[in-house]
């Protein structure tokens, strides 16, 4: 069955722009990446949007859909009313490159801010060795695509552009919890988390979590034990007077 659709499309280069309708054919079972490639094809030959796997698993496809952080390949047509308007517009955290299409590169600008991975000393790649506990603790967080909709939707740095400088976003605090939560990583990652990352801008309002498409439970597994490790570290009494005596609890 198909059936015309109303659709609005952001079209623009570097922020400047206007929504732009689209009157489009929809198939039964297609996805808001369909339609915006039919669009693209017979309509707006040079709409710029950025796809790749079509799956759900590259997260190249990241986009606002009717005001909502969503991947495009992800979001059924059949969930908007037969008469709905379906508006598309770019992520609106980072700048607008064109289009769809934005500049994202502030994300991995701040992933290369975290301390890498390091084993104890001595320890060879094959001698790893660890309880599937202490595994499964941080394997959640690999399933991450990096789609960014947490960093998109995450209002410390959505609605606080100078924000972007201090605080780096959950999608890579969430990295420093995971190496945090490694038994085998031996670098204490709670300062930068704290003082060069930002995560004391976090105010947990689990927006990350809602709309990230692998379910991911950023606040609650990675971003508030994070905050519980470096509050007892920084803040502790008892950790205080340790330090104050020579003693080294971190």
């Amino acid at each position: 069955m198909t059936q015309e659709t109303k659709f609005r499309v952001w079209r623009g280069d570097a922020g400047e722009g206007a929504l732009q309708d689209y009157t489009v054919e929809v198939n039964d079972g297609e996805v808001v990446l369909d339609v915006i490639q039919r669009i693209q094809a017979t309509q707006a030959l040079d709409l710029a949007v950025r796809w790749n796997c079509k799956a759900g698993k590259c997260g190249s496809c990241s986009a606002e859909v009717n005001g909502r952080p969503k991947l495009m390949c992800m979001t059924r047509m059949n969930t908007f009313k037969d008469d709905e308007v379906v508006t598309v517009t770019p992520l609106r955290t980072f700048p607008s490159i064109r289009d769809l299409v934005t500049d994202v590169s502030f994300n991995y600008v701040k992933a290369r801010e975290v301390p890498a991975f390091a084993p104890p000393k001595g320890l060879k790649p094959g001698e790893y060795r660890m309880q599937q506990e202490d595994v499964a603790r941080s394997q959640e967080f690999r399933k991450c695509i990096e789609c960014f909709l947490c960093q998109n939707t995450c209002h410390a740095i959505r609605d606080h552009e100078n924000n972007m400088t201090n605080f780096a976003g959950p999608r890579v605090l969430m990295r420093v919890a995971e190496l945090d939560m490694h038994p085998l990583d031996v670098v204490d990652r709670k300062r930068v988390a704290q003082e060069d990352l930002g995560l004391g801008y976090c105010n947990i309002t689990k927006c990350c979590t809602e709309v990230c498409p692998e379910h991911i439970k950023i606040t609650d597994n990675a971003l508030i034990p994070l905050k519980e490790r470096v509050v007892d570290v920084k803040y502790d009494p008892v950790v205080w007077l340790g330090r104050k005596i020579g003693f080294r609890r971190d």
